[in-house]
């Protein structure tokens, strides 16, 4: 054996098993690191005595690879993989994408759409009513009756729509233990409808009572209304202290969800990240190029979970929850030292983060008993005057790591909350930032300038940023280093009219940035932006909402950012003609472009010393590196 859990029929025999207790099926290449889910449920499933075995990637075209092991003793357990499916296989514009970084080879091609559903059909079709628990990221944004971007239409619950026994939502380590033990005890997985974190359907007459009930499915389907006040439902409710049952109407059916899984304690966490790991693709992928997925993440520590932030296009709120929780600095350092020993280790850690890098604590002490407000941000549009900051144990932990034998730097490269960091009074954790671990550039997300895009965002103001823009090349030029800030940006968000697409290429311009690649809005499954997006209203106010939606403007927003580039002249010149912005045609430093001849694509600055002092320092997205957006667990 290689270390691996078992992936062959070969590998199943040699390890003396007849049936394992577990089989897992994934839509992704196997990769036994903890930046994989599938690696952290199968090793927790492991730790806890049982037996498992992966088919990762099964041809669902025939039943061969579902066919591999037989059938479990407990249940299969099914996940698209570390994103959606349609994410995976499609671009913001429904254009089908080339590559997947999942795969091994990084080839297109080699798990379905929708996978969580025709892998549970496959599983039906030969099993029966074989037990099949559903997880993972596609299952958890598409717990609800959802907004479904490439039908362009509302869809069922995946779970109505895989026929599986129960859902899993979140993180999915407390929900998979007790499942395991209570299967494994004799219950029917068509019994077990009270474990936290689930989900499952059940006949109208068997519905909890006192549950929020949100509109039906068929409600939902017909009234964009009704959907705006169910996403509000549905997110009130997502909070492991107050979050309630929450209920809505499938036809004949009732699909349940439990409140959230409470959150894992820091012990519980430092055991999860202490399981066995070979942090690596499976060696049966060697010869194919490897798993291009791994390569950002195969040295980077992952030490928080939880994000307060809360931005509306972000799916984390509603996957990992608000609630920070965090490992312990000596299972963090330990980590790390694991990492030196590692043969391909060439003294450089990528990241030490999670979905916000300097989050080490909860927001503030309230929630601890009261939990997470309702309808209410900790950052945004302004900071909360409850908010506790703090960096100490970050920054403590992060010297730590650069004393360690064999590391010679360690970067934060997994996000930084600058208007969190700003609200420090003490700035060491900052000028210890910029000094010790940036590689030359620092990606942050003021996403927009424009106040109304950022509410509908959910982000703070443009005035956070520019305070941190001023204040980070202030230390940066104290230190006489070369540094700069790539800011991620986002166009057509809904809230987004020309206007605000034009004032943000005003930002742009008068900030010298010119950033290589921008992100058009994607309406991703669960999260309040595409509700948004779909029903053209604010779900917490009900107002209407601005959302660019024709293929023309959102064309017209996206090049707006990148105004300079030779190939989006004609869609610039004809988005500022039909805001009436005549003003910022012609040959003026001031326009964004000139009518009469092809636009220059002169460097705004050369990669040196000299240029950024010249621009007075300010932000600059630099031509020799290209930077990509994240998609995030």
């Amino acid at each position: 054996m290689n270390g691996f859990l078992p992936t062959t029929k070969k590998e199943m025999d040699e390890l003396g098993i007849e049936q394992f207790d577990f089989i897992y099926i994934t839509g992704d290449a196997y990769v036994d690191h903890p930046s994989f889910g599938v690696a952290i449920i199968s090793r927790l499933i492991e730790s806890l005595g049982y037996t498992i075995g992966i088919i990762s990637q099964p041809d669902w075209r025939s039943d061969r690879d579902f066919m591999r092991f037989g059938k479990p003793k407990l249940a299969f357990l099914v996940t698209s993989g570390n994103i959606d499916s349609m994410v995976a296989h499609y671009t913001a514009a429904k254009r089908k994408r080339s590559d997947d970084a999942y795969t091994a080879g990084g080839v297109a091609g080699k798990r379905p759409d929708r996978a969580v559903i025709v892998y549970c059909q496959r599983l039906r079709e030969i099993y029966g009513d074989v037990a099949i628990a559903i997880g993972g990221l596609e299952a958890s944004l598409r717990r609800f009756a959802h907004y479904d971007y490439w039908d362009d239409a509302v869809r069922k619950s995946v779970l109505a729509d895989s026929k599986a026994d129960l859902l899993m939502y979140g993180m999915g380590e407390h929900q998979i233990t007790e499942l395991a033990k209570r299967l494994s005890d004799g219950e029917k997985i068509s019994e077990i409808h009270d474990i936290r974190g689930t989900c499952y359907l059940t006949e109208p007459i068997n519905t909890p009572i006192g549950a929020a009930e949100c509109p039906s499915f068929e409600q939902v389907s017909e009234s964009k209304t009704a959907y705006a006040k169910a996403t509000r439902i549905q997110y009130d409710q997502q909070d492991e202290v107050y979050g309630k049952i929450v209920i809505q109407r499938h036809g004949k059916l009732m699909l349940v969800q439990n409140p959230p899984a409470y959150s894992l304690t820091t012990e519980e966490l430092d055991e999860i990240y202490s399981l066995p790991y070979m942090r690596a693709f499976h060696p049966s992928y060697e010869a194919l190029g490897g798993v291009p997925g791994i390569e950002e993440v195969q040295f980077s520590i992952t030490h928080n979970r939880g994000c307060f932030g809360y931005c509306n296009f972000c799916s984390i709120a509603l996957h990992q929850g608000r609630k920070i929780t965090c490992r312990s600095e000596k299972s963090v350092l330990e980590e790390a030292a694991k990492l030196t020993q590692m043969p391909n280790f060439k003294g450089y850690i990528h990241d030490v983060g999670g979905p916000t890098a300097n989050f080490r604590h909860t927001s503030c002490k309230k929630q601890l008993e009261h939990g997470l407000c309702k309808g209410k941000k900790c950052l945004a549009p302004t900071p909360c005057k409850a908010l506790d900051v703090d960096h100490t144990e970050y920054l403590q932990m992060l010297r730590k790591l650069r004393k360690i034998k064999g590391i010679k730097k360690v970067f934060i490269r997994s996000g930084i909350r600058y208007d969190y960091l700003m609200e420090d009074k003490n700035d060491e954790f900052m000028r210890e930032l910029i000094r010790h671990h940036i590689s030359g550039q620092l990606k942050v997300a003021p996403e927009h300038c424009s106040a109304a895009v950022l509410d509908k965002m959910g982000k703070p103001h443009i005035e956070a940023y520019k305070a941190f823009q001023k204040r980070f090349y202030e230390i940066t030029k104290g230190m006489d280093k070369e540094q700069y800030l790539v800011p991620y940006l986002m166009s057509s968000h809904p809230g987004s009219t020309l206007k605000e697409a034009i004032d943000l290429a005003l930002f742009l311009r008068d900030n010298k940035i010119r950033p290589e690649q921008v992100q058009d809005f994607y309406p991703t499954p669960g999260t309040i932006s595409t509700a948004m997006f779909y029903t053209e209203l604010d779900p917490y106010t009900m107002e209407k909402v601005y959302v660019p939606k024709t293929a023309k403007e959102k064309a017209m927003q996206r090049a707006l950012l990148q105004y300079f580039k030779p190939q989006n002249k004609e869609l610039v010149l004809e988005a500022l003609k039909k805001a009436g912005r005549h003003d910022l045609i012609g040959k003026s430093p001031k326009c964004l472009v000139d009518e009469d001849k092809k636009t220059e694509n002169k460097p705004f600055m050369k990669n040196s010393k000299n240029s950024a002092k010249k621009s007075g320092g300010k932000a600059w997205q630099g031509q020799n590196k290209k930077t990509q957006r994240k998609i995030k667990k």
